[in-house]
């Protein structure tokens, strides 16, 4: 009995032993896990929670009118961070009974102009979140983008994010064990995005927004490009984006200048005049009895005067079918040219490709062919599908920015140039291979349109109320299916002997492009001079 008592204590105190041992092994190996193998790992941690890095928000760089006036700009905002004991920060606008060391300033992006200039700036929002963490390649130097951060999304703010998004800066700062600040460490301090300047009007804008009261598209340059005023309707707040924008029907956030394709009409007969003109088909001594009519099998193609007044314009030459928009004339000379060659200088004066402004989502226009239509629908061309191209109709569209782009050129006597908004030096242009007296024809035939006897009417006391201002323009008028109203156009360019404006409004379903279009370039024109 008292051998099995021994026994019993003698391994009730080995196991005693054995497990206190085991206690320490234990403890030892989780020592040494804590300081040896994991002790940087805690000592980062004791550090996060002891230092923070506090994020100093930059400045996005202002977008500028030519003369200074702010397009985009910034209002500073104070904002609280409030540290929490655990390591994290909360940045809130709530400032009751915050410390003074709780105070950092941050930005927000208004736009003076509202809607009138909406999509020429674009405007920003939250960066996505498959973004967040990640650097943009085009501007890396920038450092990754942070969950809340603001970016371009259309217009100049996309374009130019790299230059006017600034670099943000960081406070390192300790916290005792409240989470409340004790000293700075140290501090980087931001930089603020690069200021743009652009070309545009401040006035001339103001302006033109004005002006845009219906559906459409405008746009206003000089003669090499630079972009003095531009506009899209209907039109947004971006100091004011709500979901409803979205969802409106009639399209808001689109930008109809750069992406929206219409039918020209009258005002792509420059176009099939030099076209015929290069190709030598007509010269300047050709004329044309106009019938008033042509018929082809049992299809009847009109001129606009025959239909409305039942009139017929007579023997007329090129000049006076330019300024009367004479469409028998232009069947005619479309017939001889042919839709290939139409087709050919079409691409000569870039009117089926993007112009490369600097905004995203431009668009181009198309200027159908043969092969085009064999290709899309599986048809043959007609000599109406010809008829219908040498006025603008049919299936040609152009966009209102290809347009203008367009008539700079003759303007500029075969000089074509890129729009931009950017303030240069100098613009990218190219010079088209074009016979200077057929240009100059083209010309005399437009300034006749803004005389008397021309269809410009609102234009026809322009010199006598600007001082001998000279001025060549075109009207355009372009059905849109067989019922509703058409697309109004309406551009020009003037002086003529040294151009130093070019501007091109279009009214989706406006109606007539003399009597909609028409008095809203007239008040662009005037105001130009005015000044």
């Amino acid at each position: 009995m008292n051998s099995f008592s021994n026994n019993q204590g003698s391994w009730l105190s080995w196991f005693l032993r054995g497990t206190l041992i085991l206690l320490f092994l234990i403890l030892f190996v989780k020592l040494f896990e804590v300081q040896i193998i994991k002790g940087n790992y805690y000592r980062a941690l004791s550090e996060e929670n002891r230092i923070r890095h506090i994020p100093i928000p930059a400045a996005r760089g202002r977008i500028l009118a030519k003369n200074g006036e702010a397009l985009a700009d910034n209002v500073a905002i104070k904002k609280r961070i409030k540290f929490a004991p655990n390591g994290g920060i909360t940045i809130t606008e709530d400032l009751t009974d915050a410390d003074p060391s709780e105070i950092i300033t941050d930005y927000k992006r208004v736009y003076p102009l509202g809607d009138k200039f909406a999509h020429g700036t674009g405007y920003l929002s939250v960066v996505s979140e498959d973004k967040i963490k990640k650097v943009n390649p085009d501007c890396p130097e920038k450092g990754t983008r942070t969950s809340g951060m603001l970016v371009g999304v259309t217009g100049l703010e996309a374009q130019y994010e790299c230059s006017l998004l600034g670099i943000p800066g960081e406070e390192l700062i300790e916290v005792d064990t409240q989470g409340k600040k004790t000293r700075v460490l140290g501090i980087k301090n931001p930089i603020a995005g690069t200021d743009l300047m652009t070309s545009i009007d401040y006035g001339l804008q103001q302006e033109l927004a004005s002006y845009m009261d219906k559906k459409g598209a405008a746009i206003v340059t000089d003669a090499n490009g630079a972009i003095l005023a531009f506009y899209s309707s209907p039109s947004f707040d971006p100091n004011n984006l709500t979901s409803d924008l979205f969802k409106n029907t009639d399209l808001p956030l689109f930008n109809r200048v750069i992406s929206g394709t219409f039918h020209p009409g009258s005002v792509f007969k420059p176009l099939v005049a030099l076209a015929a003109l290069e190709e030598g088909v007509i010269d300047k001594n050709f004329k044309y009895d106009d019938p008033g009519v042509i018929t082809v099998n049992t299809f009847s193609y009109n001129n606009w005067y025959f239909t409305e007044y039942g009139r017929r314009e007579g023997l007329i030459d090129l000049t006076r079918a330019m300024a009367r928009s004479t469409d028998t004339f232009f069947y005619k000379i479309g017939e001889m040219v042919g839709p290939i060659n139409i087709a050919k200088w079409a691409n000569v004066f870039d009117l089926d490709k993007i112009t490369g402004i600097d905004i995203p989502g431009e668009t181009k226009g198309l200027i159908p062919t043969p092969e085009w239509k064999r290709k899309t629908f599986n048809e043959s061309w007609f000599l109406g599908d010809t008829y219908n191209i040498s006025i603008g109709q049919g299936d040609v569209s152009v966009t209102p920015i290809e347009l203008n782009t367009f008539i700079s050129a003759i303007a500029n006597n075969g000089k074509i140039c890129e729009p931009h908004f950017l303030l240069k030096d100098s613009s990218i242009c190219n010079e088209i291979k074009v016979t200077q007296k057929n240009l100059d024809l083209v010309k005399e035939g437009m300034k006749a349109a803004c005389d008397s006897g021309g269809t410009a009417y609102t234009f026809f006391d322009f010199g006598e109320k600007n001082k001998g201002a000279t001025v060549a323009c075109k009207t355009g008028t372009a059905e849109v299916g067989e019922t509703g109203e058409p697309n109004a156009w309406f551009t020009f360019f003037s002086p003529i002997e040294n151009p130093q404006v070019v501007a091109t409004i279009v009214f989706e379903k406006g109606g007539q492009g003399s009597q909609i279009a028409g008095p809203v370039a007239r008040k662009i024109a005037d105001y130009v001079y005015s000044r």
